[in-house]
């Protein structure tokens, strides 16, 4: 696929999306894109949605979901009162407002809920919506503990409800591409992902006046979040997973507190490793004073290097000959030729700097995709197939990662999850 192929009208990127993933394997890897290509909207009425969580957050899905084809926010809930005030802007006036979310639920005229509360609200509000009759879209990580991931399953099994994580990244285009060509063998088998999520700054935000450090501030304690590792990191185990069809057998890794010493229960840097049958391994870190190398992935084949975040695949670059060992296949074929005298002996291995080709960029947000697939799900009562177990796994992975740093021991893959 060129760039050309990414210029893409909403109207038709899943169903080009679609032909590109053409073939067995892709299908497996990506069952969601056939469900939603097929979604048949004209004369569909709009799924209302009701968001619970109105910070930075909220709002970014709040304007995302406004683009969408097929979804409206119905109504809005936050116990934060100047939250509410910010996100009336991206809704229609008269939208109902509610610092309850329980009242919310109970006013009914809602299809299904949008979750983006702080981690460790993210269960209960799970609970509440699907007893209530709902559908939800909750942000990633699915909850705070491993135990609570799986119960938020469970219960939207029995309740026979949609339950979709918010993993974008499964919708980008850009990904999709990259998926595709890896699928197809382009950079040979995969052994190892390199990824990293690296900041520059406190990620502590202003505590207004009306409020307190442990609501603005919630990802910095251990009560409400795991840090980096459920913040950040959720969304790249869920590429290492995705790209190595599998998960992980066991992780090991560290952290620390060594920079931002002010007064945060959680870890500030970060970097463990994650073993895959076969030897293959995600090595990730994270940090939070220093952005050099930002948020990136790096797929290592043995023929070549994908970095979806960045765009790019690149081949394997044939290692230069030394002088020796060209005379030495020189002497074995009885072949002659100048010899430099000056010639390299060695050859400092540094990082190849070839430009690659591009994997092509979508033109719509990936965010506003995944509503869009969604609300596909929401009308026909039936999750779009494969995203519930990407996430829960990503989600596992990552309170894995936290609990192998805390006790400075391997941990290994739980054998008692839920079946998804």
């Amino acid at each position: 696929m060129t760039d050309k192929f990414f210029d893409l009208t909403r109207r038709t990127f899943l169903d080009r999306v679609l032909m590109a993933s053409a073939g067995g394997v892709m299908a497996t890897a990506t069952p969601w894109v056939a469900m939603a290509a097929g979604a048949e909207t004209a004369g569909a009425g709009k799924v209302r949605l009701g968001v619970i969580g109105t910070g930075d957050r909220g709002r970014a899905l709040i304007q995302n979901i406004a683009k969408t084809r097929n979804c409206m926010v119905a109504a809005l809930c936050d116990t934060y009162a100047p939250n509410l005030a910010k996100a009336r802007q991206w809704v229609a006036a008269g939208t109902p407002e509610f610092s309850d979310h329980r009242a919310m639920l109970d006013t009914r005229g809602l299809d299904a809920v949008v979750i983006a509360t702080p981690l460790h609200r993210h269960a209960q509000h799970t609970f509440d919506a699907m007893d209530a009759g709902l559908h939800v879209w909750c942000e990633k990580a699915m909850a705070r503990t491993i135990a609570d991931c799986g119960a938020m399953v469970e219960r939207a099994r029995t309740r026979g409800k949609v339950l979709q994580i918010g993993h974008q990244r499964m919708f980008h285009p850009t990904y999709l591409n990259a998926l595709r060509r890896v699928k197809a063998g382009e950079i040979g088998p995969v052994t190892q992902i390199r990824a990293s999520w690296h900041r520059n700054n406190a990620w502590r935000r202003p505590v207004p006046a009306d409020s307190d450090d442990r609501r603005i501030n919630w990802r910095l304690y251990r009560e409400s979040s795991a840090g980096l590792m459920t913040e950040l990191a959720t969304h790249q185990l869920q590429v290492g997973n995705w790209f190595l069809d599998a998960v992980p057998t066991r992780v090991i890794g560290s952290g620390s507190i060594c920079f931002w010493k002010d007064g945060r229960e959680v870890y500030d840097h970060v970097a463990l490793i994650y073993e895959y049958a076969g030897g293959r391994k995600v090595i990730y870190t994270s940090l939070l004073n220093n952005a050099r190398y930002g948020c990136e992935e790096q797929v290592q084949g043995s023929k070549g290097t994908i970095e979806p975040e960045l765009g790019r695949i690149y081949q394997e670059v044939p290692h230069r000959a030394l002088a020796l060992q060209r005379m030495q296949a020189d002497v074995k074929r009885g072949h002659k030729r100048t010899i430099p005298i000056g010639g390299a002996t060695w050859f400092p291995e540094l990082p190849v700097t070839t430009p690659g080709e591009s994997l092509g960029w979508g033109e719509y947000d990936e965010t506003m995709l995944q509503f869009e697939g969604f609300g596909e799900a929401v009308r026909k009562g039936k999750a779009l197939p494969g995203l519930l177990q990407q996430a829960y796994y990503a989600s596992v992975a990552s309170l894995l990662g936290e609990q192998a740093m805390d006790k400075g021991e391997a941990m290994t893959w739980p054998t008692s999850l839920v079946t998804v």
